[in-house]
């Protein structure tokens, strides 16, 4: 069940990096909603803020001023990752939400089944879909690579985005039709 919702979890953050490239819906108020939802949901992120780094990652990618690259090895990119998305008001709200839900759900099973499925999303989202597709050097604009997987695997290891080179080349592809473009 744990792997079970942290999916769910890498999911839900999917949805609002779909929502910051505009697949969601056709109407921007709907679109925008939507990922702001997902994020808040997800962690108690703010969306602008997400997409702000998520679009200054697209600008300049691979590059010192890429958010979400770093030439480290894993833990210390994973780190590094983290440091810059996540902010003081979120580990807050995330508190704050934590102890509300104690209310009424018992903590063990809070920690079992929303606060570990969760931060282990992180690393889903993190291995398969920022650290694999951009480590080491690559001969495209995009400094990526698709992970040469089979459909099935693609979809569990996190929703498609190892099809990483097809999502930079069209970033308004959503997540269900990126293997199209592969």
């Amino acid at each position: 069940m744990v792997f079970i919702q942290m999916h769910l979890y890498t999911g839900l953050f999917i949805t609002a990096h779909d929502a910051m490239h505009g697949t969601i819906s056709p109407n921007k108020k709907s679109n925008n909603f939507i990922g702001y939802l997902s994020v808040f949901l997800y962690a108690g992120f703010f969306y602008n803020r997400l997409y702000a780094k998520h679009h200054q990652h697209h600008k300049h990618v691979h590059t010192e001023n890429d958010p979400d690259f770093a030439q480290h090895g894993f833990w210390k990119w994973y780190f590094r990752f983290m440091l810059n998305y996540v902010t003081m008001i979120q580990l807050v709200i995330m508190a704050i939400a934590f102890n509300v839900l104690k209310i009424w759900v018992a903590e063990k099973n809070l920690l079992l089944f929303w606060v570990l499925p969760s931060l282990l999303s992180t690393f889903q989202l993190f291995y398969f879909g920022t650290y694999l597709p951009h480590k080491g050097e690559h001969d495209n604009e995009y400094h990526s690579n698709t992970l040469q997987k089979n459909h099935f695997i693609a979809f569990i290891t996190c929703y498609f985005f190892g099809y990483h080179l097809e999502h930079h080349q069209k970033p308004g592809v959503p997540w269900w039709q990126l293997y199209k473009t592969k």
